[in-house]
């Protein structure tokens, strides 16, 4: 049975929790206007149905994660990885493939991606390992950390293929390094090394990019080269968030989604379906809720007790403002599209009771702020 300090739930982030409890249902209500069938067509799929039983299992999860100390998990965090990183190759060879990408386990009951289980593990993972580190770290630590952290699961997601989640963990990993402290002829040399790579290695990083990878940098490019065929998914996104106006169409009165214009309006595309619905006015609320969640995560990080604990509340935090950045940002057309869902609106059950994990660990460190609760 799960206990719970009494005098934690006083400390408990209700504000945290309630913002991305709204966000959710903001998806949910997105979802099923997305999905509904045009002029009462055949039956309305599922999909928003599923996203609330996911919800639940989320909101147990989260409850759950919040009642023990999260310094305990420190001490398992190589297990974590080890395992984070079997699962990483278990999916490579027994993976389900679906839309040309392996990236699902499936048990049978249910399916899930192991790339996301790993972003809970490796925020864990790298936080354990940079909290003992000398600020700034020294040469033979950074290149530890980019090995291990950035290197070998970029090397494995890349190859699901899953080009958006791997180039996010290794850019997360250079932001925990930099947090840490890297010497300053050390960042300019990487940097040096990097650009210089880019040159060199364009050509062998292009070809070695599936067939559909290219044609989306094509597109972010110039999507009017292709209208109708590589540049549709980002030309009806941009249509679908400028019909929106200021005011929005109404709930349940936007078109682009039901009529199936936009390809995949429940995941990676449920922003424009929303603004279509809500306008400037609805989109200007729902970007001020994402960016009060990721002030508060930023502040616990400099309020926690411990460096463990402020390591782990920037990792999440990094998490949380890249995925919204990419999502949005490749909506409207200003960044390619990446398969980055938008956190706690687009469906996907193993994505959302992750990120609940990670809302969970940010709120379990700012619960345990105060000296009182250290043994």
């Amino acid at each position: 049975m799960l206990k719970i300090d009494r005098r934690l739930i006083s400390y408990f982030d209700w504000i945290t929790f309630a913002i991305v409890f709204f966000i959710c249902i903001l998806g949910i209500l997105t979802l099923y206007s997305a999905t509904r069938p045009p002029l009462d067509e055949g039956e309305q799929p599922p999909f928003y149905v599923k996203q609330l039983i996911w919800l639940a299992i989320a909101t147990l999860t989260l409850i759950a994660f919040v009642t023990f100390d999260y310094i305990k998990l420190k001490n398992f965090w190589l297990i974590f990885y080890i395992i984070g990183i079997l699962l990483l190759i278990i999916v490579l060879f027994t993976g389900k493939t679906a839309m040309g990408a392996k990236r699902w386990i499936n048990l049978g009951f249910f399916s899930f991606q192991p790339s996301e289980v790993f972003k809970i593990i490796f925020i864990i993972s790298i936080s354990a390992f940079l909290e003992d580190k000398q600020s700034p770290l020294s040469i033979k630590d950074t290149l530890k950390a980019l090995l291990i952290f950035g290197i070998i699961p970029f090397s494995l997601i890349i190859k699901q293929p899953d080009l958006g989640t791997a180039v996010l963990l290794f850019a997360i990993t250079f932001i925990m390094i930099i947090y840490k402290g890297l010497p300053v002829r050390l960042l300019i040399l990487l940097l040096f090394i990097f650009i210089i790579s880019i040159f060199f290695l364009w050509e062998i990083l292009w070809e070695g990019l599936k067939e559909y990878q290219k044609n989306r940098l094509i597109a972010f490019i110039d999507p009017s080269i292709d209208p109708k065929g590589i540049g549709y998914n980002i030309m009806q996104s941009v249509i679908t968030v400028g019909s929106g106006g200021l005011f929005g169409k109404g709930f349940l009165e936007g078109t682009q989604g039901p009529l199936k214009f936009l390809p995949e309006r429940h995941t990676d595309f449920i922003f424009p379906i929303f603004a279509e619905e809500w306008g400037f006015i609805g989109c200007f609320i729902l970007l001020t809720l994402y960016f009060t969640l990721f002030i508060r995560c930023w502040k616990t990080s400099i309020i926690a007790k411990d460096e463990f604990g402020k390591l782990l509340s920037i990792g999440f935090t990094s998490i949380f403002v890249l995925y919204f950045f990419i999502n949005i940002g490749m909506t409207l057309g200003i960044m390619p599209v990446v398969g980055i869902p938008l956190p706690f609106m687009s469906y996907g059950g193993t994505t959302l009771v992750a990120n609940f994990i990670g809302i969970a660990l940010v709120i379990n460190v700012r619960m345990r702020r105060f000296e009182l609760f250290y043994p």
